[in-house]
């Protein structure tokens, strides 16, 4: 399904890309998975983002992967072992993103102080 942003600014590079990945769960997938050492197995990224359902996690997962952010590899076994690895594009990503993770770090304490007092005024 074609998203808004793409009908109407299909050659915006900042709109199409980061309409992906900037939704809520593209970046804390990435991250789980650059933060493992190795590929990860889709239950070992359902442990890393508990709160992500099933059904937001593999919808994640397919759109990083038609975006080239990851690579899912299947095995032929009984049962299936299905595995999910950064691709360099993703890497340079995460590299991109560090400083504003960063800055979400450094800046959370202050942030929350700021949230409950906004909240206390109501």
């Amino acid at each position: 399904m074609m998203e808004v942003s793409e009908m109407f600014f299909p050659n915006c590079p900042v709109r199409n890309v980061l309409a992906r990945v900037g939704d809520k769960w593209s970046l804390l997938v990435l991250n789980a998975l650059q933060r493992h050492t190795g590929p990860m197995r889709f239950g070992e990224l359902r442990k890393a983002l508990p709160d992500a359902s099933s059904k937001i996690l593999t919808s994640t997962l397919r759109n990083l992967e038609a975006d080239g952010f990851l690579v899912r590899e299947v095995f032929a076994e009984v049962p299936p072992r299905v595995e999910y690895s950064l691709t360099d594009r993703a890497l340079s990503f995460i590299a991109a993103c560090r400083p504003m993770i960063q800055w979400a770090i450094d800046n959370l304490p202050a942030i929350l102080s700021d949230r409950r007092a906004s909240e206390l005024k109501r």
